[in-house]
């Protein structure tokens, strides 16, 4: 996909992780879908729109309200991409089907003016979290999914909750540095894409970073998450690139 410098404004957003538990945050989502959102060209979401995704036949309230607004802004104009990221990867055809949204991999690579840039929702980067990345092989091979989906949706919510509790308690007894990207796999993943720019979640850690690849710098723009009603976006446009606060 081809961005130019004069076609409209693109956001980036990841790590929303919807809940009913955070009404304030979800409420800040559809105002944001209903209004700034609609100014833009595009809007990017690498991952983690929902705190979990048990499958498209999930009928929570939370979830028809996010994909009435997503239709209601697609509807409107503005293109709308998905990543999985690693709370929400059995978003599927239906639920793309019903907001018109469209469905990206992970890596996806795109040009912003003229410029390669890598889109991920970042978890596969953070390679020293080596139970992680067995955990996350494990649960996205095909017979699992199916196997998942297969079951009743209350026993995919017990599931999903059981999960959410377990991932806490092991993540507070990791350290910040497991928990972070590894260095070495930004460069070799920028390398193998030929990209100049990443742009990624998941960390929870805000921040515009420069890496040498084979000589040449290489900008990796980390995303905010959303939290407590507070929110933000990435924004590429004519005027170049700037952080949003959404609220």
């Amino acid at each position: 996909m081809s961005v130019s410098h004069d076609d409209g404004e693109s956001l980036f957003i990841s790590d929303l992780h919807l809940t009913p538990d955070q009404p304030a945050t979800l409420d800040c989502f559809l105002r944001f879908l209903a209004g700034r959102a609609r100014a833009a060209r595009r809007l990017y979401i690498l991952g983690d729109l929902f705190d979990a995704w048990i499958g498209d036949d999930d009928d929570a309230p939370l979830h028809r309200a996010v994909r009435s607004a997503l239709r209601e802004l697609t509807a409107a104009g503005t293109e709308c991409a998905i990543l999985h990221g690693n709370r929400d990867f059995l978003i599927g055809r239906a639920f793309l089907r019903e907001t018109g949204c469209r469905l990206r991999p992970d890596p996806c690579l795109i040009r912003i003016d003229g410029e390669p840039t890598l889109l991920m929702h970042g978890d596969r980067l953070c390679t020293d979290d080596l139970a992680y990345q067995r955990f996350r092989r494990r649960v996205r091979h095909p017979l699992v999914k199916r196997l998942f989906l297969w079951k009743s949706l209350a026993s995919r919510r017990a599931i999903a909750a059981d999960y959410r509790r377990r991932s806490a308690e092991a993540n507070s007894a990791k350290t910040a540095t497991i928990m972070d990207v590894n260095q070495q796999a930004v460069i070799d993943t920028l390398r193998r894409h030929g990209a100049t720019r990443l742009i990624h979640g998941h960390t929870h850690r805000p921040a515009d970073h420069v890496h040498e690849v084979d000589g040449r710098a290489a900008q990796r723009l980390v995303l905010a998450e959303w939290r407590d009603g507070v929110g933000e976006a990435l924004s590429h446009s004519a005027s170049g690139w700037r952080r949003l606060a959404i609220e």
